[in-house]
């Protein structure tokens, strides 16, 4: 009995909805419910007006075990942000891209730098993915492969600061491990092709849907965001992406991909749950009781 809860980013009245909404009620300084947990796929902080806010309700129905909260890409972007390099400089460059997308966080923690420390110390204890005999959460990319290896070296799947500099190392297995489930697969787009995505960016490579088979796709098909892409074959995949997410596997809960309009399921075993609560749009939850085939009657939605 669970209720799995998208990305918040820093949006905690609608948290504080969703979460009464859902039956949860405060009860001192944490929400609970008399039978069921939150499971939170991850992206706490940024872009939102009430980072704090958000990061103290996730923590204590953490602490106080009325949840599970998940690492997002954007927790370990702030771990890159913050540790810095041995030869100058951070993990993640203070490129002004990086900046951007980091600002609200750093704004709302002026004058409060201990705290931020604590959370930042924090981030480390949560797990890159998680498990169960009926379910498979992760924050954007659930790859049979990279799940396997990082079972191998993460510390009860979490990271250590070793870690975290090792995976910060681009062309290792780790780095490319943690850059999968964290930010999902991307491949590029047909020379001449390019974007510009939610934030202002030119890209020339797409989000793609991991569950289906790319030899099978089309460009237009295969990709997360409803571009104007032409409906030609997928060409160059990579091998890491050969694979997919297969029909017959249990159900897979995530976030990140910045859906738009009304909550709906891609299929019976996948749900992805971010609806794009920073721009105006929903923060979504599953109640999932177990079962195998997955309904959209399930999702609810402030």
């Amino acid at each position: 009995m669970i209720d799995f809860i998208g990305d918040v980013h820093g949006h905690a009245d609608k948290l504080r909805a969703l979460l009464e909404k859902l039956g949860y009620t405060l009860n001192g300084r944490t929400y609970r419910h008399p039978t069921r947990k939150v499971l939170f796929v991850g992206d706490y902080i940024d872009r939102g007006p009430k980072i704090k806010e958000t990061l103290a309700i996730v923590k204590a129905m953490v602490d106080n075990d009325h949840a599970v909260a998940l690492m997002g890409n954007h927790e370990y972007n702030a771990l890159c942000f913050h540790y810095p390099e041995t030869e100058g400089g951070h993990l993640r460059k203070h490129l002004i891209k990086n900046i951007l997308q980091h600002y609200e966080t750093l704004r709302q923690f002026q004058n409060s730098q201990s705290e931020y420390d604590m959370y930042i110390d924090w981030f480390k204890t949560l797990p890159l993915f998680y498990e169960t005999e009926q379910f498979r959460a992760v924050h954007a990319c659930w790859d049979g492969g990279q799940i396997e290896y990082l079972r191998t070296v993460l510390q009860n799947g979490r990271l250590t600061d070793d870690l975290i500099y090792q995976s910060a190392k681009k062309g290792t297995t780790l780095h490319d491990a943690v850059e999968g489930v964290l930010k999902g697969k991307e491949i590029d787009l047909p020379p001449g092709l390019e974007f510009t995505d939610k934030d202002g960016t030119i890209r020339s490579e797409i989000r793609i849907k991991w569950w289906e088979d790319p030899l099978n796709a089309t460009y237009k098909s295969i990709s997360v965001e409803p571009l104007d892409l032409p409906e030609t074959p997928v060409i160059l995949i990579p091998l890491e992406i050969s694979s997919y997410y297969h029909e017959n596997n249990k159900p897979v809960f995530f976030g990140h991909y910045w859906l738009k309009g009304h909550p709906l399921l891609y299929r019976e075993n996948i749900c992805c749950l971010d609806y794009s609560v920073a721009k105006n749009g929903y923060l979504v939850a599953y109640r999932f009781d177990g079962e195998e085939k997955l309904s959209e009657e399930k999702l609810v939605w402030v």
